[in-house]
């Protein structure tokens, strides 16, 4: 296992994108975890704890000696991922007050979608296929977290992640070749 550990980190160090797969497809769900952890928060904010840790993972890596000692690394990077994540939000959240208080409170309201691009947008989920279709109507009509419909289509979060995350990309790059973004 140690030389497994080790060619992986190794892997990671050098760039090599197989590696990359490897490594998120093995640590998402245990960085998943411990981002819940380490911040309390919602499943958003929980994945761009994981995301930014990744990417932090990736310049800094070096390769490791066992899997105790990457997963205790890993463990470190995703707190304090998370801890950079929530000052970064309650500074924001402060100016963003400072600014409301000092030009005064304008409601704003979002206009509605356009009925066509409505429609368009159904015609599209429905051409996909009828699992990722249902993925999408779970996590964006119903409101499910990742972790929900994972554990009801009996994968993991992070291959339920990484297809909508697809899908979703096919669906903007649509939007863009139809002029609709």
């Amino acid at each position: 296992m140690a030389d497994c550990v080790h060619s992986l980190t190794a892997g990671l160090a050098a760039g090599d994108p197989r590696a990359v797969e490897v490594f998120y497809r093995r640590y998402f769900d245990r960085l998943y975890a411990q981002a819940r952890r380490a911040s309390g928060r919602d499943e958003a904010f929980c994945l761009d704890v994981v995301q930014e840790s990744v990417l932090r993972v990736l310049r800094s890596i070096r390769p490791a000696s066992s899997e105790a000692q990457l997963c205790a690394w890993l463990r470190l990077v995703v707190q304090t991922t998370a801890y950079d994540l929530l000052r970064s939000e309650t500074r924001r959240q402060r100016r963003e007050l400072l600014a409301v208080g000092s030009k005064g409170y304008e409601e704003s309201r979002a206009e509605p979608a356009d009925a066509e691009q409505l429609e368009w947008l159904r015609s599209q989920i429905a051409a996909l296929d009828p699992e990722i279709a249902h993925m999408i109507e779970m996590r964006f009509t119903d409101r499910w977290t990742l972790a929900r419909i994972a554990r009801r289509l009996g994968l993991s979060i992070g291959t339920v992640d990484g297809r909508l995350r697809r899908a979703l990309r096919h669906l903007r790059d649509r939007a863009r070749e139809d002029h609709y973004e």
